[in-house]
């Protein structure tokens, strides 16, 4: 015990600033890598890999195994060289969060705030009115992030937007009822437009198994993008909204409203630069545990 002791102390001596701060930058290293696999399958394929990891070190350890040993030591390297291809849709979303924190300062400069006002008013009155009559919709807002190629894959259409053009655009059985509506700059610009679809699995989690298609094509988006998905579920009339990888489900048309504007607000898109590592906004935290 009195090692224990004297060895902590002179640990404590040795601390400086310079060790801080390595400490901090590592610690930041791992909870911002932690972070983007959050919710994904990576998490299982790394708890896979820690526990394989400590059973072979476990195993090498206390038996006496030459041949074994060399094996691992042999394959280690060729283990390392695969994690970037494990992890590679985790490492890219992550570098796309990092290539984007730049361009996330313009947008509050890019957005007429009354304009966009009223845009989210006309998709809240739309969705409001797809809702009761439980017709599927699928509504995306461009932020920083350019959606040109998703908005290629669509019928261009460049129109003002008005509830009525949505509630058309969605209605079913028409050639734009399918698909994505991409609204830049307070103006549709495309409908019927192909989405990514999300592989993170938290909808095959979720209590709830009405969730089909256009829940996927919205995380999907939110993912590979800084985009934000407004969907109206088909089968149960429910508005949910969906923004980095994160969903919010049985909004209603207040509530709606009221986490689009705060996505506009300056003061949020000031913010927004500096959160690489928050998880998610104020918004999707206070709700999390709800929509489990």
């Amino acid at each position: 015990m009195s090692n224990l002791i004297n060895n902590l102390s002179l640990l404590v001596q040795r601390i400086n600033w310079l060790s801080l701060l390595d400490i901090f930058i590592v610690t930041a290293i791992f909870y911002a890598f932690l972070q983007m696999i959050k919710d994904t399958k990576a998490v299982v394929l790394l708890r896979g890999m820690i526990i394989l990891v400590l059973l072979l070190s476990l195993l090498t350890s206390v038996v006496e195994l030459p041949a074994f040993s060399w094996l691992i030591k042999t394959t280690l390297p060729a283990l390392l060289l695969a994690i970037p291809v494990i992890f590679a849709p985790e490492i890219r979303r992550g570098l796309e969060r990092i290539g984007r924190a730049g361009s996330v300062f313009s947008l509050g400069q890019k957005t007429d705030q009354f304009e966009m006002q009223k845009t989210i008013q006309t998709v809240v009155a739309a969705s409001s009115r797809l809702a009761s009559k439980k017709t599927g919709a699928l509504i995306i807002f461009q932020r920083s992030d350019n959606l040109k190629e998703y908005i290629q894959t669509g019928v261009s259409l460049k129109a003002n937007i008005t509830p009525e053009l949505l509630l058309q655009v969605f209605y079913p059985n028409t050639p734009l009822h399918d698909g994505a509506a991409i609204i830049v700059q307070n103006e549709l610009a495309a409908a019927a437009c192909v989405m990514p679809l999300s592989a993170s699995g938290i909808l095959t989690r979720s209590p709830e198994r009405q969730m089909g298609l256009r829940h996927r094509a919205a995380l999907g988006i939110s993912e590979a993008t800084d985009a934000i998905a407004v969907v109206v579920s088909e089968e149960t009339g429910s508005i949910s909204i969906a923004h980095a990888g994160r969903m919010i489900r049985r909004l209603d048309a207040d509530r709606l409203e009221n986490i689009l504007i705060a996505f506009y607000r300056p003061e949020r898109i000031s913010q927004t630069g500096n959160s690489f590592f928050q998880g998610l906004s104020n918004i999707f935290k206070s709700t999390r545990e709800e929509d489990r």
